[in-house]
């Protein structure tokens, strides 16, 4: 059954991936990164990390989605244009990931004991994983949250006119 699901899940969240970079409007790729999101939620689950997955629905699906959603809509961004790329980029970029992936799928035949994790005797609580959130790492979790408030505020500058109007034919 875990098979199953692993499967169902990581195919759903391969299938969001992939229309995320295919899709032609920011809003339908920004839908595309919440089913993305919540299918690692699942999977989170299934490895049984609860809090991580109710942090991943909660934060990422829910807070920061919603915020790109609402910055996206506030700047009336349309279709996007679609061009070929550039030379460089075919002429480098294909063969650079080629290389990438012929020195990773190497390393990965070269290891031996691949398969080999087992869980600890120690299992750290929702306690012990509160305090290290909000003792040692709130520094980087407030900055975080203070650079996402700047970037709605350049955003909600940047829909506006110079006098203060609110843009309506999106120019």
């Amino acid at each position: 059954m875990h098979l199953i699901l692993f499967i169902l899940f990581a195919g759903l969240c391969l299938a969001g991936a992939l229309n995320l970079l295919l899709q032609k409007h920011p809003i339908n790729s920004a839908l595309s990164l919440i089913v993305v999101m919540t299918s690692l939620a699942v999977l989170y689950l299934m490895l049984g990390a609860e809090f991580l997955a109710a942090a991943q629905v909660i934060v990422y699906a829910g807070a920061i989605m919603v915020l790109f959603t609402f910055v996206v809509m506030l700047l009336n961004a349309g279709k996007e244009d679609r061009t070929l790329g550039s030379f460089a980029s075919w002429s480098v970029g294909f063969p650079a990931v080629a290389v990438i992936l012929a020195v990773v799928a190497s390393i990965i035949l070269k290891t031996q004991g691949l398969g080999d994790a087992a869980l600890g005797d120690k299992v750290t609580s929702t306690e012990q994983l509160s305090a290290v959130l909000f003792k040692e790492l709130v520094l980087p979790f407030e900055v975080t949250s203070v650079l996402v408030l700047i970037a709605i505020l350049g955003a909600v500058a940047l829909a506006r006119r110079g006098d203060g109007e609110v843009r309506k034919d999106g120019k």
